[in-house]
């Protein structure tokens, strides 16, 4: 494994209340009930953001370095899911998380660090000039997918994935 500066000299990532799933995971009882815990998920996922967690059952894994991609939303986790723990929902997002940057960000203490706006496929980090100091990340939670790429490399650990509200959840 190859890591970069950033996330070499970053610390591990300790999950804060629930674990993150899969995309398209069901809701965590439902998703508990139905996994099996094969493993069949971890195996395809082409960027090793899926890992084995407590109880034998996935998670997704945003330490710095296992990840950098975050995760792409190729389906392949749901193609192989064949007890359906892993089953999308018409009109909700694969995903029910968006990403939140804190307080600890370089920028808000003057220090110039894009890797989070550099990191984002779908350009949800903005750095609008300010005058007076360094720009500041700016984040369009409508265009965020939470694929936590903005996660993987940011060397204070700023960035956390917040939960949202779910929809209709069948």
């Amino acid at each position: 494994m190859q890591l970069s500066r950033r996330a070499f000299l970053g610390a591990a990532r300790t999950p804060r209340g629930n674990p993150v799933r899969p995309p398209w995971a069901l809701p965590e009882d439902v998703f508990q009930a139905l996994c099996t815990r094969c493993g069949d998920c971890l195996d395809v996922c082409p960027t090793h953001l899926l890992v084995k967690g407590s109880g034998g059952f996935p998670l997704a894994d945003f330490t710095p370095g296992q990840a950098p991609a975050g995760c792409t939303f190729c389906a392949a986790c749901v193609q192989v899911c064949t007890p359906q723990a892993l089953k999308p929902i018409p009109a909700q997002p694969p995903w029910m998380h968006k990403a939140v940057i804190g307080a600890g960000c370089l920028a808000a203490a003057n220090v110039v660090c894009r890797t989070c706006g550099e990191r984002c496929a779908v350009s949800a980090i903005r750095f609008p000039p300010r005058l007076g100091g360094v720009a500041l990340a700016q984040l369009d939670a409508a265009l965020c997918n939470g694929c936590g790429a903005c996660l993987a490399d940011c060397p204070t650990l700023a960035i956390t994935l917040q939960t949202i509200a779910q929809a209709g959840t069948t």
